[in-house]
């Protein structure tokens, strides 16, 4: 039996939200997924990882180590709070501003003239073969991975999460 006015499930106005909820939970998981693989690289190479940093020329000497050793914790905890949709808003948020932080870093090494390698997935560091499709390549996959993160902090909702909603 079915209340007048209450959708069924099998109804179109159902739809959107069911799709909307499905979008949220593939991106939740591909970034999940984006920020373990970038985590686990560069934690088990952290020397490496230094050198990714210090190519960039952007961070103070004093900081390069700081920045490059605990880097990869931070992926990897945001990869765990978005596997488990736990405050998803909140972590998409910070992820975007990570991924425009990132954007903007490689960006600012493209405008300087310094060819580097990312260093996003591990390895990193200087690289004479880098050319202004290779840099133009790592901004246009960090700015899908903005795009995904900030969908999730428009529509968080998703499904095989453990936050509040």
């Amino acid at each position: 039996m079915i209340r007048v006015g209450a959708a069924a499930p099998d109804r179109p106005e159902w739809r959107p939200m069911i799709w909307s909820k499905w979008i949220s939970t593939i991106c939740r998981f591909a970034l999940a997924g984006v920020w373990l693989w970038a985590g686990l690289a560069k934690a088990a190479d952290p020397l490496t990882a230094e050198h990714a940093v210090r190519a960039y020329q952007l961070v103070p000497e004093i900081l390069v180590k700081p920045v490059a050793w605990r880097l990869p914790f931070i992926e990897i905890g945001l990869a765990a709070l978005l596997a488990f949709g736990i405050a998803t808003r909140t972590v998409a948020a910070i992820s975007l501003a990570l991924f425009g932080v990132f954007i903007a870093a490689v960006g600012s090494a493209w405008a300087r003239g310094i060819q580097i390698a990312c260093g996003c997935f591990g390895g990193g560091g200087a690289d004479p073969s880098a050319t202004w499709i290779s840099y133009g390549l790592e901004i246009a996959r960090d700015a899908g991975f903005a795009g995904m993160a900030a969908r999730l902090v428009a529509r968080p909702r998703s499904f095989l999460a453990f936050g509040r909603r």
